[in-house]
């Protein structure tokens, strides 16, 4: 405590030599001035003496024959001489402080962990939907309705958390890559059935119903939209007539043959980029999304395009600002007019053919049969496939079935 009270009142370290020292310090016990961390060196003494103190040695020194040279100076009055003098300095340093700490209040970097199957550019999408953005403060991110939406919009994501480390906010993920989404039925309504109908036109190859009745046969053919087993099993009078109807849900494994078609189209002639091997470097410095780049100086190339590299400037490994360096990679290139051979159009097609297939063996279509016709009219090449697939239908949907007129009555009494 005594330390603290002589830093802020302020002290200064003394030499003291000359006739007699020994008097000095005498003196200055006998008026009140106190001396510490007094050290005889032989021809000169050492000591240390407050502020207050120092400016009533006159008289003392004059008496004793002495002289005195200060030697080092301490505490705040003389911190704040010399804070004075770097006024423009510390003005800046204070600013350079606020300025920190308001940005600290913000986050200016949002980075994804473990995303494979979903890409960062889907990811950034989403995140950019729900008001995640770089330059949004950090008391706007809640993070566990982050964490929630997320789970909600992937069914592929598994598990997923979120931190703010510093001015980043840190989303890591864990994706499962077995997971099948199933579309969610509609829940049945009390006193009501659910009719599975068919989803595509073809035909029934077979048909194994667990519940409800079917309406169709392996062999029949069926058009989009048509009952294939209804949810009501009817209960019969004597007379054969229908008395009411058993809701249920149906149920049944069916099996159709259809029919699926690919169309494509690809243009004779194409353009295509040939680099010159002359290329250049741009570099530049982005605040935001505002870029400060340095004007180009020679020749410019008629036909370029760039390749883009930056970094984010980071403080303290997880203090990011929204400033960054890099450069553009500008690659010149002059167009040539090519023409597709046979063999290309076919290995084209083929690949779009095969991305077709995939997406419905995705699906659980099994293709059994395709028939490709390609030809050329009028400078296009033209591709029409066919497939002969077979999938399994059947789509819940409210029955249609009607309450008869003699259960309509019964309920009415």
């Amino acid at each position: 405590m005594i330390e603290i009270i002589r830093y802020l009142k302020g002290y200064l370290a003394i030499k003291v030599f000359g006739f007699s020292p020994e008097r000095f310090m005498n003196l200055c016990s006998h008026h009140g001035i106190f001396l510490w961390d007094v050290e005889n060196h032989g021809d000169f003494y050492t000591m240390k003496i407050s502020l207050s103190g120092f400016y009533r040695l006159k008289g003392i020194t004059r008496k004793t024959g002495t002289r005195v040279v200060i030697t080092r100076r301490y505490g705040l009055p003389f911190l704040s001489t010399r804070m004075w003098k770097r006024r423009i300095f510390m003005l800046g340093l204070l600013g350079s402080l606020i300025f920190w700490i308001w940005m600290s209040r913000f986050i200016w970097a949002v980075e994804v962990e473990g995303n494979y199957f979903v890409t960062t550019d889907v990811f950034q999408d989403f995140l950019e939907r729900d008001g995640i953005r770089p330059g949004m403060k950090k008391k706007d991110v809640e993070i566990e309705a982050l964490e929630k939406a997320i789970r909600s919009e992937f069914d592929i994501v598994t598990w997923t958390s979120a931190r703010i480390d510093g001015t980043r906010l840190l989303i890591q993920i864990k994706e499962n890559d077995l997971i099948q989404v199933k579309e969610q039925e509609p829940e049945i309504p009390q006193g009501q059935g659910m009719d599975l109908v068919a989803e595509k036109e073809g035909e029934v190859i077979s048909i194994v119903t667990r519940s409800g009745v079917p309406k169709v046969t392996a062999g029949t053919s069926v058009a989009a939209g048509d009952i294939l087993v209804e949810g009501g099993v009817p209960i019969l009078n004597e007379d054969g007539t229908i008395r009411r109807y058993d809701y249920c849900k149906a149920d049944a494994d069916i099996l159709l043959r259809c029919v699926y078609d690919l169309k494509e189209e690809l243009a004779e002639k194409y353009e295509q980029k040939v680099y010159t091997g002359e290329e250049k470097k741009r570099p530049f410095v982005m605040f935001g999304t505002k870029k400060l780049q340095l004007p180009e100086f020679g020749k410019g190339f008629q036909e370029w395009d760039a390749v883009e590299e930056k970094k984010q400037l980071r403080l303290f490994g997880n203090y990011y600002l929204p400033v960054y360096f890099g450069s553009d990679l500008v690659r010149e290139y002059v167009t040539r007019e090519r023409v597709y051979t046979k063999e290309q159009v076919k290995e084209l097609f083929e690949g779009k053919i095969q991305k077709f297939i995939e997406s419905l063996q995705e699906k659980g279509v099994q293709i059994i049969e395709k028939n490709v016709t390609i030809d050329k009219n009028a400078g296009v090449w033209k591709m029409n496939v066919d497939f002969l697939a077979l999938e399994k239908t059947g789509k819940a949907r409210e029955t249609q079935l009607q309450k008869p007129q003699e259960e309509t009555e019964e309920n009415a009494r």
